[in-house]
C-alpha cells in the first residue's frame, strides 16, 4: 500500500468553485481499481489550502489515477485555481524498534 499526501494552494475566493469542481473526481477516484480511499479535507489556519489525502494498492494504480478521465477534467476546470501544487508519496516499510 502507498499513501499520497496532495496538498493545493488555492487563489483567494476559489476554494468553493475548487471543492465543487473536485467533487466528481473524488467520486470517480473512489470508484477506481486499486483506490482505498479518497479524502479532501481542509488545512486548519490556512483557508486556502486544501489537502487530498489518498490510500492506494500500488504505485501502478496510482500511476493510472494521473490520466483517469475524471482525473483529466478536474485539472482542467481546477488549473486557474491553483497558486501551488505538492505532492508526497510514502511508500511505508515497517520499522521496527520504535
Amino acid at each position: 500500500m502507498i499513501y499520497v499526501i496532495a496538498t493545493v494552494t488555492l487563489k483567494p475566493g476559489t476554494v468553493e468553485a475548487f471543492a465543487a469542481a473536485a467533487a466528481p473526481c473524488l467520486i470517480g477516484t473512489r470508484a477506481e481499481e486499486g483506490n482505498i480511499s479518497y479524502d479532501l479535507h481542509r488545512r486548519e489556519g490556512e483557508p486556502n489550502t486544501l489537502v487530498f489525502v489518498e490510500r492506494w494498492e500500488s504505485r501502478e494504480h496510482l500511476k493510472a489515477h494521473f490520466s483517469a478521465p475524471h482525473m483529466l477534467v478536474y485539472r482542467e476546470a481546477t488549473k486557474d485555481m491553483v497558486v501551488d501544487r505538492m505532492i508526497e508519496v510514502v511508500e511505508p516499510a515497517k520499522v521496527d524498534n520504535l
